[in-house]
């Protein structure tokens, strides 16, 4: 099981670890509109999920600007789902405030069902850890990156490379 910290305290991570090479895991989270997404909701395209404990945090914000900045070059054939539990309401709002239209934002709060079903819910907070998980268009993880303090950024050219790697 991957370990994080969270302010350079340990933290208890539920659910199982996803690896490289793994099929991806099916889970249910909430769209802004409180419409259920699954995994199968983007079949047949390249995901890129970027994991954050919330939106309202610097880290988190500057990670889903980020992607949001690299949703261009990647182009059409993919996705960008960035997952948090900030409740859908504040998401929508968030998105509004910081321009954010090339990622979709999604809510675990309810079922924490992507927090665990890819092992990021942390069980001391119910928020979820920093992560990124890419899965091809065949649904077979190809980038994971469990970032082991919470409050650091991921490796955002490495997750961005392996998007195009996936795309070849």
């Amino acid at each position: 099981m991957a370990q994080i910290t969270f302010k350079n305290n340990p933290m208890t991570l539920i659910g199982n670890e996803v690896k490289v090479g793994d099929t991806a895991p099916d889970f249910t989270v909430l769209a802004n509109d409180l419409s259920p997404v699954t995994l199968q909701d983007s079949k047949g395209k390249i995901r890129l999920f970027s994991v954050v404990p919330s939106l309202d945090t610097g880290t988190c914000d500057a990670q889903t600007r980020k992607f949001n900045e690299s949703a261009a070059e990647l182009g059409d054939d993919v996705v960008i789902l960035t997952v948090s539990n900030d409740l859908p309401f504040a998401q929508k709002r968030w998105c509004a405030a910081a321009g954010i239209d090339a990622v979709q934002t999604l809510s675990d709060h309810r079922d924490l069902s992507f927090g665990e079903a890819y092992g990021v819910a942390i069980k001391e907070l119910r928020l979820l850890a920093r992560a990124v998980f890419v899965v091809d268009s065949n649904d077979k993880v190809t980038y994971v990156e469990y970032v082991s303090e919470a409050t650091e950024h991921p490796d955002y050219e490495k997750a961005i490379e392996a998007v195009k790697v996936a795309k070849k």
